[in-house]
C-alpha cells in the first residue's frame, strides 16, 4: 500500500499524512509534483482520471481517491483510536462538520485560489472579480466558525477528530494563499494553536 502524495501547501494530501500520523500508520509516499504537472500526466490519470492528489494504491493495484475516502479506509484497517468519532452521536457530528468544512471554509478559499491567486492564473481561465469577492466570504466562514467553537478544545468538545484534520488543512492553505484569520477570531487562533502544535501536524 503507498500514497501518492503532493507536498505542502496542497492541503488534500496533508489531510491523509495527517491522519495516519495520529494512527501511527507507516505509510509509504510516492511523490507527485503539481508544480510539475505530474498529476495532469496520462500515467497518473490512468490512477485517478480526475488528474488530482491523494491518490491510495493497494497491493493488489486497487485505487481509492479523495482524502476523506482514504481516511475512512485507514480507519477501517486500524479503528484503535477512533478519529470518524467513537459512538453514532460523534460519527454523525464528524460527518457533519467535515461537510460544514469543506462547503463553507473550502468553497471560498478554493474559489479565491482559482480565480484570484497569480500561481492559477498560469493554469485556468480566471475571473478576478468573482475570486476576490471570496476573500471576505472567507473571512466570513472563519468568523462563523470561531463563534462556533467558542469553549471547546476541539470541533467535537474534548475529542479530536477528523474534523479538525480538515479543518487545519484548510486554515493554512488559506494562510498560504493570502487569506489569514481576521484578528477578531480569538477561538479560532486559539483552536489553531492548539491542533498545530499535535506532533502528527508536521506530517
Amino acid at each position: 500500500m503507498k500514497l501518492y502524495n503532493s507536498a505542502m501547501p496542497a492541503p488534500n494530501p496533508r489531510r491523509v499524512r495527517i491522519f495516519a500520523a495520529e494512527k501511527r500508520i507507516d505509510l509509504p509516499l510516492e511523490e507527485v509534483a503539481l508544480a510539475k504537472r505530474e498529476h495532469k500526466s496520462d500515467a497518473f490519470r490512468e490512477k485517478n482520471s480526475l488528474g488530482q492528489t491523494p491518490v491510495l494504491e493497494l497491493d493488489d493495484g486497487t485505487i481509492i481517491s479523495e482524502s476523506v475516502s482514504i481516511c475512512r479506509y485507514l480507519e477501517e484497517l486500524h479503528p484503535e483510536n477512533p478519529l470518524f468519532g467513537r459512538n453514532a452521536l460523534e460519527r454523525a457530528q464528524v460527518d457533519m462538520w467535515l461537510r460544514r468544512v469543506e462547503f463553507v471554509l473550502m468553497g471560498p478559499v478554493g474559489n479565491f485560489w482559482r480565480h484570484a491567486h497569480p500561481y492559477t492564473a498560469k493554469v485556468v481561465k480566471q475571473f478576478p472579480e468573482f475570486g476576490e469577492s471570496n476573500r471576505e466570504a472567507t473571512a466570513a466562514a472563519m468568523r462563523w466558525f470561531d463563534r462556533e467553537i467558542e469553549g471547546r478544545d476541539f470541533i467535537l468538545g474534548g475529542y479530536f477528530s477528523a474534523a479538525d484534520i480538515m479543518a487545519l488543512c484548510v486554515v493554512d492553505f488559506a494562510k498560504f494563499a493570502g487569506l489569514d484569520m481576521p484578528e477578531e477570531t480569538p477561538h479560532l487562533h486559539a483552536w489553531h494553536k492548539r491542533v498545530s502544535s499535535r506532533p502528527s501536524a508536521a506530517a
